[in-house]
């Protein structure tokens, strides 16, 4: 079984284990490699048997980590070439660095991973979807919005982690700077819960049974207002949550697990 455990998720960090038992990946890291080690310890994980690293996009919250994981462990990190040359990672060989390409599908070991472009402020971001003989699993988060392009490229996916990065009103009337509201609530910015949920809705009209809402903003979102949101759309439009799909938030600092 291909599987997704949220490490950690929010606005101070995300990390995401994607395992089939045989092939370990590790999508971003913004924390430090030495709380990574003991998140995957305690899944069981040692740090050999992890194959490669993934990047979304070059922001610290996603890269903290990387290039001490990268230089320790001496294994490869997959990024486009414009979060390449702009995350700040320090030195790692240039072997190890090796550049995805958006809807170019790609083998690590015994997953396939399938890269797609999101509309965020950065060089030039990507969500993934990975892929074996048995299911499909992804995760989409630093989206400013919602398109039926990118709805296509994690329609089918069996689990999720979904952005629901904020509650608009908690935002709009919160402590942040006008030009950091602006840049969150743009097209290039983080998806609402509201956008969460509509997207949820299709997810499971796609075959999705389980939807996992991660990296909520500490500020501007509460976990029981993201699950509501989401809840009551789903609810609202016929959909059992609990039979048809399960639900539930990503823990901001501990190991979150799939409720199948």
């Amino acid at each position: 079984m291909l599987e997704l455990y949220s490490l950690i998720s929010g606005s101070s960090g995300n990390c995401t284990l994607i395992t089939d038992g045989r092939t370990n990946l590790l999508l971003d890291c913004g924390t430090s490699g030495k709380r990574a080690f003991l998140a995957l310890a305690a899944l069981g994980v040692t740090p050999d048997m992890i194959d490669a690293l993934l990047v979304t996009h070059e922001h610290s919250d996603h890269t903290k980590g990387i290039g001490v994981i990268a230089r320790k462990l001496k294994i490869p990190v997959y990024a486009t070439a414009g979060t390449h040359i702009n995350m700040d990672i320090g030195e790692i060989k240039d072997e190890q660095r090796i550049a995805v390409t958006p809807d170019s599908q790609f083998e690590i070991g015994s997953i396939a991973v399938c890269p797609f472009s999101i509309p965020h402020d950065a060089a030039d971001p990507c969500g993934y979807c990975f892929e074996n003989n048995e299911t499909r699993v992804g995760v989409a988060t630093d989206i400013g919005h919602m398109s039926d392009e990118l709805l296509s490229k994690i329609s089918g996916c069996k689990s999720i982690i979904l952005e629901s990065n904020h509650d608009v009103d908690m935002l709009r009337y919160g402590e942040y700077p006008y030009p950091l509201k602006q840049r969150i609530l743009s097209d290039i910015g983080h998806l609402s819960n509201e956008m969460a949920s509509y997207t949820a809705l299709e997810l499971v009209k796609s075959g999705t049974e389980h939807i996992m809402l991660g990296h909520l903003s500490d500020k501007n979102n509460l976990p029981e207002i993201a699950m509501m949101e989401t809840f009551n759309r789903l609810s609202d439009n016929g959909v059992d949550v609990g039979k048809d799909v399960t639900l539930q938030v990503a823990n901001r600092f501990e190991i979150t697990r799939f409720n199948q």
